[in-house]
């Protein structure tokens, strides 16, 4: 007798394990930023992960920096406690990151602003009355329970709730629906970094007596990995490691991720391999730790009440309602069927004086009440994503989020019907 396709399990009562103001699912930068705003701005907020931190990408995700900027008042503050932590290097801010202590960062920003965390804990599904979210299930250790909020944030990068809302969405990029390959992040200690070299960039060349780097590994790495980023870590001797690649990775699919881990995991021993060999100054390195969370850099394009285009960015429009100011990077596509940039991405080239912003439009969906967006889910185009999903813009879009989730409690009113330019006084 064939296994059947579904089965039946009893009804049961899931216990209301908390009530509160805002609930903010997924705690990487964006999660992180709107839990602290949220609290600051006098909600009673809970910051819910399925990790053991929080961090998301800029700890458990193992990143080497922060890359682009963004005019964030929140962000600054971030990279300012981050030097604190980073005490062995001098200067009032640092965008280099040493996840162990960065993860202190988050807790102490967190804990002061009054917001509380549940870790090791996993989002399932959203609580609705109609069209409009009030909570989540949630599962763990303690059993299955539900939290009841006024106002849900999904930071949770890949939307998980808002999905199951019926908010609409797409995946990757319009037409084929690719999406950009994942990476887990290593790092390597035993480097000289007195001869070591650090290419940051898919377009950065290194000529060596052995050959140009780029090119030697797009030629003995294993497919789709062949491309070199290497960071400067703030310990002394260790350098972050950014060559792992998987393509056709579905972040949505507990099968696809679990792959990918696996995938990366196996490059690993062959990358440091080709680092000793080919890279001067990692003739004797060797791999000390590698990330706990693999970095899915797109899925689900949620359709929000306005869409961000690459024209607002190139054009750079500065929206009346903007949440998001000042935002300066370039368009990083990895390339989606094998390693190095794709075709359609622009790295060195890509006008360095662009400042852009992203409206509040962009974090509401179109059909659902209570919920807000924030980080790399929002509602964009596939290019426009490239530009803004890394973590600066992701620390603003929830400082956004957060400010305006506890606005729209304390007036008893829809996010969506929030005074944009109330939130814009709390960011100023």
């Amino acid at each position: 007798m064939s296994n059947p396709a579904f089965i039946s399990i009893p009804a049961a009562q899931i216990p209301v394990s908390k009530e509160v103001d805002v609930l903010v699912l997924g705690a990487g930068p964006a999660g992180c930023a709107a839990a602290i705003m949220a609290a600051r701005t006098g909600a009673k907020t809970l910051l819910v992960d399925a990790q053991n931190a929080p961090g998301g990408m800029s700890t458990t995700g193992m990143m080497s920096h922060y890359t682009g900027t963004v005019d964030s008042k929140l962000y600054e503050e971030v990279l300012h406690e981050n030097a604190l932590k980073n005490h062995w290097r001098t200067g009032e801010r640092s965008v280099q990151i040493d996840p162990c202590n960065h993860i202190v960062t988050w807790i102490e920003m967190l804990e002061k602003a009054g917001a509380e965390m549940l870790m090791y804990t996993f989002a399932a599904e959203p609580i609705m009355e109609g069209d409009t979210i009030k909570g989540a299930i949630v599962q763990n250790k303690t059993g299955r329970s539900a939290i009841l909020a006024k106002v849900v944030i999904d930071a949770t990068g890949d939307g998980d709730i808002a999905a199951q809302t019926g908010a609409e969405f797409y995946m990757g990029r319009e037409g084929d629906g690719l999406m950009q390959p994942a990476t887990l992040m290593f790092k390597v200690a035993g480097v000289d970094m007195e001869r070591a070299v650090f290419p940051g960039s898919f377009e950065t060349t290194v000529d060596t007596e052995k050959g140009e780097l780029q090119a030697l590994a797009k030629q003995l790495l294993p497919h789709p990995a062949g491309h070199v980023l290497l960071y400067k870590s703030p310990i002394p001797g260790t350098v972050t490691v950014n060559m792992t690649n998987v393509i056709s990775v579905d972040g949505t699919k507990a099968e696809d991720i679990t792959n990918a881990e696996i995938v990366c995991r196996k490059q690993m021993p062959v990358i440091v391999n080709f680092l000793r060999e080919y890279v001067p100054g990692y003739e004797n390195c060797y791999a000390i730790a590698a990330a706990s969370l693999i970095g899915v850099r797109e899925t689900r394009h949620f359709k929000g009440l306005y869409t961000l285009t690459k024209e607002d960015i190139l054009e750079r429009r500065e929206f009346e309602d903007w949440v998001v100011k000042g935002a300066r990077f370039n368009f990083d596509i990895h390339n989606m069927t094998g390693a190095s940039l794709d075709a359609t991405g622009v790295q060195a080239k890509f006008p360095k004086n662009n400042h852009y912003t992203i409206p509040y439009r962009c974090l509401v969906p179109e059909k659902i009440h209570g919920l807000l967006l924030a980080g790399r889910n929002i509602s964009g185009t596939h290019m426009a994503h490239s530009n803004y999903r890394v973590m600066p813009m992701c620390i603003a879009m929830g400082e956004g989020a957060g400010v305006a989730a506890a606005l729209a409690v304390k007036q008893n009113i829809d996010v969506r019907d929030v005074d944009v330019s109330e939130v814009q006084k709390h960011l100023l």
